[in-house]
């Protein structure tokens, strides 16, 4: 059975979502992986907002539980920060064991993201972080690896995992 992987990010509120999941899938089987992407499972009508929300967070925290990592883009959403769905999904992974790796088209650290001034506080006067990491210490020092993009970060994940499988020497 290949390596279940799911498929994390703001992906899901695009236009063309489902068409975007498919694309994700795809290219995780042509590395061998199966791709898990939230919409797979339906969403039966519920009386409220609120309880489509609680079911909808049910079934994604039984996708990752089921899947062997997590590939997220953690690109910005929003403003300059990931989507803060993806990175609770990261920390879940974390927390589970699962490996996760990353995606996204700024590679810079976040000093070269972040308006600062010369004590390195923002427009708020705060600190912003200076480990030279492109994004949070804890999303970054977590993640088992990162690329600039989706169609790169899928056959780099591939071989993390094939790596992992092989017998310790």
């Amino acid at each position: 059975m290949p390596p279940r992987i799911y498929l994390a990010g703001f992906d899901l509120f695009r236009r063309d979502a489902v068409e975007r999941g498919e694309y994700l899938k795809g290219l995780c089987r042509a590395q061998g992986l199966q791709g898990v992407y939230p919409f797979d499972q339906p969403v039966p009508e519920q009386p409220t907002p609120e309880r489509t929300a609680h079911l909808i967070c049910r079934q994604n925290l039984q996708m990752l539980h089921a899947c062997d990592a997590l590939l997220a883009n953690l690109n910005a959403f929003r403003g300059l920060e990931p989507d803060s769905g993806t990175a609770f999904e990261v920390g879940m992974a974390v927390a589970l064991g699962k490996p996760v790796w990353a995606w996204f088209e700024a590679p810079a650290t976040l000093r070269e993201q972040v308006p600062h001034d010369a004590d390195g506080r923002d427009a708020e006067g705060l600190l912003v972080e200076d480990f030279n990491l492109p994004r949070n210490l804890m999303l970054a020092c977590t993640w088992a690896g990162c690329s600039t993009s989706v169609e790169a970060a899928v056959p780099r994940l591939a071989a993390y995992l094939a790596r992992q499988q092989q017998p310790a020497r």
